[in-house]
C-alpha cells in the first residue's frame, strides 16, 4: 500500500475531478440523441477495451484478488451511481443535476466511518458541509430539482459515496488498475443486458462523444482509486467539488456562461473546503 499522504491525494483526485467533469460535457452533449441505457453501457465499455491490452501483458498475477466480493460490489454501486448521473445530467438542467452529483463527499464520512469504521472529526464534517454549501451557490438550483427526479440525484451521490469509501478499503491490498479494472469489467457485462432492447446503429458523431466521455471516466477512475490509496477517504472527499469549478470553466469556454457574484462565493466555499482537508503543519 503507497504511503499516506494527503497532499498526493488531494492532488490526484483533483485530476480526477478535472477528468470527470470534462467526461460530462461529452456525455451532456451525447444524451441528445442516445439514450441512458447506451450511454452508460459505452461508456464501461470503453474502459474495459483501454485496460485490457494493460491487463493481459500483466500476466496472470493481475487478475489475482483476494477480494472478488468487494470488486462486485464496487462495480454495482458504482453502476448504480452511474445510471443515475448520467440520467440526471439528460433529463435536468446541468447545474441542478451537478447539485445532486456532487452532494456524495456529504455522505463519505458517514459511509466511510460505517463500513471503515473511520473516526469522523468535527473538521472533516465542517468541510463537507461547506462544500456542499458552495456547490449549492455555484449551481443555483430551480424548482424543477424538487421533483421526483430528486430522488435519483440523491439516490446517485449516496451510491458514488458507497463507491468511493469501498475503492478505499480495496486500496489496501488491490493496486488502482486492478480496482478499475474489475469495475469496468463487471459493468459492461450487467449494463450488457438491457442493451438487448436499445441496440441501434450509432452515427460517428455519438461514437466519438461516447469513446471520449469512457476514456476520460477510466483515466478518472485509476486517478481517483489511486487518490484514495493515500489517504482516508472522509479527508479527500471533498476535492470532489473541484469538479463544479472545472465544469463552470468548461461551460464558460464552451456556452459562453460566465458566473455571477453568486457562483463566484460558492468557488470559494469549494476551495475554502478543499483547504479544511490539507494536513496542518506542526
Amino acid at each position: 500500500m503507497p504511503q499516506q499522504s494527503l497532499l498526493k491525494g488531494l492532488a490526484l483526485l483533483s485530476l480526477s475531478a478535472l477528468l470527470f467533469a470534462t467526461m460530462g460535457v461529452l456525455i451532456r452533449l451525447a444524451s441528445h440523441s442516445v439514450d441512458n441505457v447506451t450511454v452508460v453501457f459505452m461508456r464501461n465499455l470503453t474502459g474495459t477495451l483501454i485496460l485490457l491490452p494493460f491487463a493481459l501483458t500483466q500476466g496472470k498475477a493481475f487478475f489475482i484478488t483476494h477480494k472478488p466480493m468487494m470488486h462486485l460490489w464496487r462495480a454495482l454501486v458504482g453502476l448504480a451511481a452511474m445510471y443515475g448521473f448520467f440520467y440526471a445530467i439528460a433529463h435536468l438542467p446541468l447545474s441542478n443535476a451537478m447539485v445532486f452529483t456532487y452532494s456524495s463527499p456529504v455522505f463519505i464520512p458517514l459511509v466511510a466511518w460505517l463500513f471503515l469504521k473511520e473516526r469522523i472529526t468535527p473538521l472533516m464534517l465542517m468541510a463537507a458541509l461547506v462544500g456542499l454549501v458552495g456547490v449549492i451557490l455555484v449551481a443555483k438550483p430551480s424548482a424543477e430539482m424538487f421533483n421526483w427526479l430528486s430522488v435519483v440525484g440523491i439516490s446517485s451521490s449516496f451510491f458514488a459515496a458507497m463507491a468511493f469509501v469501498t475503492v478505499r478499503a480495496l486500496t489496501t491490498t488491490e493496486p488502482a488498475t486492478r480496482i478499475v479494472f474489475y469495475f469496468c469489467l463487471i459493468a459492461t457485462v450487467v449494463s450488457a443486458i438491457p442493451m438487448y432492447w436499445h441496440w441501434r446503429v450509432l452515427t460517428q458523431q455519438e461514437l466519438i462523444y461516447l469513446i471520449g466521455a469512457g476514456s476520460l471516466a477510466t483515466f478518472s477512475q485509476i486517478s481517483l482509486s489511486k487518490a484514495y490509496s493515500y489517504a482516508p477517504a472522509g479527508k479527500i472527499g471533498p476535492a470532489n467539488y473541484l469538479a463544479i469549478i472545472f465544469a463552470g470553466v468548461w461551460a464558460w469556454i464552451l456556452w459562453g456562461e460566465v458566473p455571477d457574484h453568486t457562483a463566484l462565493t460558492g468557488m470559494l466555499l469549494i476551495l475554502i473546503a478543499l483547504l479544511l482537508c490539507l494536513p496542518k503543519r506542526r
